[in-house]
């Protein structure tokens, strides 16, 4: 590929004896005796190296030096003048330019003061290249590529685990609470945007779009930042793998467990005093009953059984999430899994300390009491027996032994 020259010189003779030099050289050489046109070709195309004349009667070849700093860096700029002196160059090498040339030059001074300057662009370039380099070797860029299973269930054995075991206890408590309020938005927004819609829609259309809005919740808890006892259970993989022990995370467990607890309830007392309960003259608050009334009705062996469906699911999705690296692809790792597990109607026992208390407060406080639904039913007593017991037990099983265990036995049991 052909050297480029641009030549701004007022001089015609010097323009013509440059260019007739450098073309014999291999060059495509430009030329120009005005300032102004000499910027714009120089903004407008790149140049090996471009020749300046100090003083010229539009500008000073001093700014135009200055301005092709901006609007030519890769360029080699030779500052050349009749008027030579220290001064001079020196200031011309402050403004940008590789070298300087007093007039009048032979052939073999000139075309060696271009091959020096370009010769110093290039290793200017080169030494900036090696900088950057030696930077990003110490902040090393990341792969935009998910992460594969193998390296998910890696990452979840010496990382998710051992990090969450070993938090302080305080930490673990705040953020518990964060997230299951976190749930309970998540709740509450899936009733709200069902409770009226028209019955001709069908219940399997009522199901997705109740659980869409329900994946609100856990992509709060993963995106934002809370722990959550359900994802937690895929802590088992680090325990396995003896990395941290039964002990220390059954008792984190229990923290986050409680604290989810305390943040659910927080959510329905909100809920119950901002008295959104009465939308729809009393509709909202008659759902939110119906909703717990069904849950506090399961049979024993039921409410298990849908629990270990529900966590098998939410910890898919939170293994999904951990091998996405952009959060657009977290938010779409989450909301399939959620909205599936919602719409099939499993049991998910920290959204439960948000559905079944709101349905004791309504009908406790506010004397909600919707048609065919025995209130006495709704009480603490059957929440805690008739469903938080069983649905907790189904989705330890579920987050545990279905996923936790399953994909140590898959990657990380032959490496143990």
């Amino acid at each position: 590929m052909r050297e480029t020259m641009l030549i701004i010189d007022d001089d015609t003779a010097v323009l013509a004896s440059c260019q007739r030099i450098f073309t014999e050289e291999g060059f495509e050489v430009t030329t120009t005796t005005n300032p102004l046109n000499g910027l714009q070709l120089a903004a407008s195309k790149r140049y090996s190296v471009i020749l300046c004349d100090w003083q010229m009667p539009e500008l000073d070849g001093l700014n135009v030096v200055a301005q092709l700093e901006s609007d030519a860096p890769d360029s080699a700029v030779v500052m050349i003048s009749g008027y030579p002196s220290v001064e001079r160059a020196t200031e011309a090498m402050k403004r940008g330019a590789m070298d300087y040339l007093p007039k009048p030059f032979t052939p073999e001074e000139i075309s060696a003061t271009v091959r020096k300057a370009i010769n110093a662009k290039l290793n200017q370039e080169k030494k900036t290249m090696g900088m950057f380099e030696k930077m990003l070797e110490k902040f090393p860029t990341q792969s935009m590529d998910d992460k594969g299973p193998k390296i998910i269930a890696e990452t979840v054995a010496q990382t998710f685990g051992v990090a969450k075991a070993t938090s302080p206890w305080l930490s673990l408590f705040v953020l518990g609470m964060m997230a299951g309020a976190y749930i309970g938005f998540g709740g509450l927004f899936s009733t709200t945007v069902t409770f009226d819609m028209n019955p001709s829609l069908g219940i399997g259309l009522k199901k997705l779009v109740s659980g869409a809005a329900f994946s609100l919740g856990l992509m709060l808890v993963v995106i934002a930042g809370a722990e959550l006892f359900t994802g937690n259970n895929l802590m088992v993989s680090s325990v396995i793998t003896g990395r941290v022990t039964w002990g220390k995370v059954v008792a984190k467990w229990g923290i986050v467990y409680t604290a989810n607890f305390i943040g659910s309830i927080i959510v329905a007392l909100l809920f119950y005093f901002s008295g959104l309960w009465k939308t729809g003259g009393n509709g909202l608050a008659t759902a939110s009953v119906k909703i717990a009334y069904s849950k506090v009705n399961l049979d024993f062996s039921e409410a298990l059984i849908r629990a270990i469906g529900c966590n098998w699911m939410v910890c898919l999705a939170v293994w999904m999430a951990l091998a996405a690296r952009q959060t657009v692809s977290k938010i779409l790792a989450i909301f399939f899994p959620i909205m599936g597990f919602v719409a099939i109607g499993f049991e998910h026992c920290i959204a439960n300390m948000y559905f079944i208390p709101v349905g004791i407060f309504l009908t406790k406080w506010a004397g909600i009491l919707p048609e065919g639904v025995d209130v006495n039913t709704i009480s603490w007593g059957a929440f805690l027996f008739k469903n938080l017991i069983p649905v907790t037990i189904g989705n330890t099983i579920g987050g545990v032994v279905f996923v936790g265990l399953g994909y140590w036995g898959a990657y990380l049991r032959t490496s143990k």
